[in-house]
């Protein structure tokens, strides 16, 4: 008896197989809509595809077209295809902005280039790509359901950008104790105080600011010790107004005593 219903389960098979192929092979455009909607109902969504790609060019301009390039778009991203569901998500919002389904593939869209996003230490090109059509998707649709989990990505890709500059930063310091110049240091500070106003790694850039400037500072020549040390100062009243009460206040205090010291010794020369 289990035999018998082995091999009526392979015939079943084999059967369902050469319909596929012959479908598939065939030129009737209907046949193959109508096999492929039903594969992509079943979440068979390899074979759904080989369809869709054969037909979606003969349906474009049709009444069909809407529905089918949403689910072509969609098959890709239950493939995790997200580069070709990206685009083709994006293509959707172009072609059919007042369809039903735009909102939905918006979202969609975000996120396969939120998923497509790479550790921190790589290049962020992707990741700069879904932040800006998440923040468009915010920005259009604010009453959307996805809204708190867009804003949650939002966070976490903006948090890698974050750990990325301040590590470029921190590693132009690394640097410029081996060359001697802290001004591309200073600069990449400056800039990640800049852009990313409510970093949590905003505290190392002031100090780490504070660090370059003071170095450079003290590896002057005589003639701009005096002035980049003012500079240095200044930096260290800006990091004690909003860190002092943090873990490397003792440091910055360190490095402040040793400017005032300096400017000092250098006021009893002159």
């Amino acid at each position: 008896m289990k035999n018998i219903i082995l091999l009526l389960f392979a015939v079943i098979m084999l059967s369902s197989c050469s319909q596929y192929q012959k479908v598939l092979s065939s030129d009737d455009t209907g046949k193959k809509y109508a096999l492929a909607d039903s594969l992509y109902a079943q979440g068979k969504y390899k074979k759904a595809l080989k369809l869709f790609e054969q037909i979606v060019p003969v349906y474009r301009g049709k009444p069909q077209a809407e529905r089918l390039m949403f689910l072509y778009a969609n098959t890709f991203y239950e493939l995790e295809d997200y580069y070709l569901s990206g685009y083709q998500f994006e293509r959707f919002e172009t072609s059919y902005p007042q369809s039903d389904s735009v909102e939905v593939a918006a979202y969609k869209s975000a996120k396969s280039y939120s998923e497509l996003s790479p550790r921190y230490s790589l290049d962020q090109e992707d990741t700069y790509k879904a932040l800006e059509k998440l923040q468009s998707y915010i920005n259009k649709y604010p009453n959307s359901e996805k809204r708190t989990e867009a804003n949650e990505l939002v966070s976490e890709l903006s948090g890698k950008i974050e750990k990325k500059d301040i590590e470029i930063a921190n590693q132009n310091l690394k640097i410029a104790e081996y060359i001697g110049d802290y001004r591309p240091a200073i600069e990449s500070y400056d800039n990640f105080i800049s852009d990313h106003p409510g970093s949590v790694y905003r505290k190392d850039a002031f100090f780490g600011r504070l660090q370059a400037a003071y170095e450079l500072a003290v590896r002057s020549v005589p003639s701009l010790v005096e002035e980049r040390l003012i500079t240095a100062q200044d930096y260290y009243n800006k990091f004690n107004k909003y860190y002092s009460d943090t873990d490397l206040k003792a440091e910055a205090d360190l490095i402040a005593q040793n400017i005032a010291e300096r400017l000092g010794e250098r006021e009893q020369k002159s």
